[in-house]
């Protein structure tokens, strides 16, 4: 027991160390890449993608540069406690107090978005408990025997005398690989078997002694969610089920691209599983884990049929919508409603334009706009509106409002917008990313200029309408949930006009095939989005 504790106290915590890759700031592009190595500074690089690419460089140039694993060194997560170790098969198989088991290991941990990458020098038990980690380097295994010595194991000791007979002489083992006495047997380590000194039967071999006999070992168990399947579950199906299944859910984990279609076949047959399990245990967690894997199982059956355009109860085709998804919807609404509050003069026009700009600049406070971007919204006298924005201090232009007037694609006029840049103190009132803003921005373009609209030669203030409509309507076109109705003036405020203007752009959308069963009674406008329009709707949820 004491050579075993000074052995351990002696032993050195395992090399670990992280390479993160961070947010220089809120609605900002660069990213911020630092290794918690002290010699190491960290690095600022324009993009996720150019981070992420010089993240992983400097891991693998510590990894070059970096010695190989000690295959005597305590287990780096070990020593913290680490919740993730696999244990024992089976009760003859205790750990040692300074690692669980296996070889030690340099594996390489990170997270599913590539967000951080952390080298660990641990065994290769606790490597195994992580589902991303890759081993890139194993300890020498030459170095074995004196890992068993400090375990208190003598794998080179002789055997203990036979009473009655000779000693058992030493073993010999392989350089290629330790062999410990309790499964190795005699023929392959080379032991002589000892034979009865006298007696009747001495001609007879003595059996095998306990220590060189082959052990039972049990078969593997599976991993499921955290849980470990007990390896005498019965039925044997249901145990060979819930095994498959955690390989399979791992599998999922590894894929560079995601299948919903198989992620929710995978949650129905966990639910159904763990249904079975619990009948067997009487496990109420067990039944919570099904109602929850039943419930995933849905929401990702009904995100693919989105994806694919399908309806969820399979009767018909889904709207294809031009935004796809919930978190997209409720972003053109946030955009919509700070215009409202802060559009810098009054009337429809300009509002039409601010909104315009503001999609253009959302996310930097800068974008790029060319004439026919303004020519061709309905604009009465475009060249003295955007005049108006540059000597209210809104918007910033570089050059005169007649060369923005004049640009072309080719040579696009660059713009800038001072209460949507961000900086250290203000992110920013937007929080999508950059791949988010000319979806936004390419919606709005499609609704203000919709083809009948265009043809109808609308005002900015029927367009407006229709932008509202599109954002307050329902999966089925219905204006708010369940076809309540809006209310006149939130629309009258958000379209810039007086309520009683509303009836007649009412009818200017019905009459261009925007609105159906429309009716403006009391407070309320009801109606449905016509279906040739559901495509630009943003649907409540």
């Amino acid at each position: 027991m004491g050579v075993e504790a000074h052995a351990t106290n002696e032993r050195v915590t395992g090399r670990r160390w992280t390479v993160r890759l961070d947010p220089v700031g809120r609605g900002r592009a660069d990213v911020r890449v630092s290794c918690s190595r002290p010699a190491c500074a960290a690095q600022v690089l324009p993009s996720a993608a150019d981070g992420r690419t010089a993240a992983i460089a400097h891991l693998k140039a510590h990894l070059r540069a970096g010695p190989a694993p000690r295959p005597s060194v305590q287990c780096a997560c070990r020593a913290e406690e680490c919740h993730t170790h696999i244990r024992p098969a089976g009760p003859r198989e205790r750990p040692v107090p300074w690692r669980c088991g296996g070889a030690v290991v340099l594996a390489v941990i990170t997270d599913r978005e590539g967000r951080w990458w952390q080298v660990l020098e641990c065994c290769s038990r606790c490597a195994a408990a992580h589902p991303t980690a890759k081993v890139v380097a194993t300890a020498p295994a030459a170095e074995a025997p004196a890992q068993a010595r400090a375990d208190g194991f003598r794998a080179d000791a002789p055997a203990p005398a036979t009473p009655g007979g000779p000693a058992a002489t030493t073993p010999t083992f392989s350089a290629i690989s330790p062999h410990f006495s309790h499964s190795a047997t005699a023929a392959a380590t080379g032991t002589a078997v000892p034979q009865q000194a006298s007696g009747p039967r001495s001609s007879a071999p003595r059996s095998a002694p306990r220590s060189a006999r082959p052990t039972r070992k049990r078969p593997p168990r599976g991993r499921i969610a955290q849980r470990l399947v007990p390896h005498d579950l019965r039925p044997v199906a249901l145990r060979d089920e819930l095994t498959e299944l955690g390989e399979l859910f791992r599998a999922y984990q590894a894929r560079t691209e995601p299948d919903l279609a198989v992620l929710a076949d995978l949650h129905a047959r966990k639910a159904e599983a763990f249904n079975a399990w619990a009948e067997v245990t009487a496990d109420t967690g067990l039944r919570l884990d099904a109602r929850r894997a039943e419930q995933a199982a849905a929401t990702a059956r009904l995100q693919h049929l989105h994806r694919i355009g399908q309806a969820p109860d399979g009767e018909g085709p889904a709207v294809v919508r031009l935004l796809t998804a919930p978190a997209q919807w409720n972003h053109a609404r946030a955009v919509l409603a700070h215009v409202a509050e802060n559009a810098p003069l009054p009337g429809a026009e300009a509002r039409l334009l601010v909104l315009m700009v503001t999609l253009r600049t959302a996310q930097s406070g800068v974008g790029n706009l060319v004439g026919q971007d303004i020519k061709g919204l309905p604009l009465q006298d475009p060249e003295h509106l955007v005049g108006q924005l540059v000597e209210s201090g809104w918007l910033g232009i570089s050059g005169t409002v007649e060369e923005l007037i004049a640009s072309r694609p080719e040579s696009p006029t660059r713009i800038s917008v001072p209460s949507l840049t961000p900086d250290e103190d203000d992110p920013g009132p937007f929080t999508f990313g950059r791949k988010l803003r000319p979806k936004l921005s390419g919606w709005a373009q499609r609704v203000v200029g919709e083809k009948k609209l265009r043809k109808g030669k609308t005002g900015a203030d029927v367009r407006l309408l229709a932008l509202a409509l599109a954002t307050g309507a329902d999966g089925e076109g219905r204006l708010a949930p369940g076809g309540e109705g809006i209310g006149l003036d939130a629309l009258a405020s958000w379209c810039a006009v007086d309520p009683g203007d509303l009836p007649d752009l009412v009818d200017r959308l019905t009459a261009a095939d925007w609105l159906a069963e429309a009716d403006v009674s009391g407070t309320l406008l009801t109606g449905r989005l016509t279906e040739r329009v559901l495509p630009l709707g943003c649907p409540l949820t």
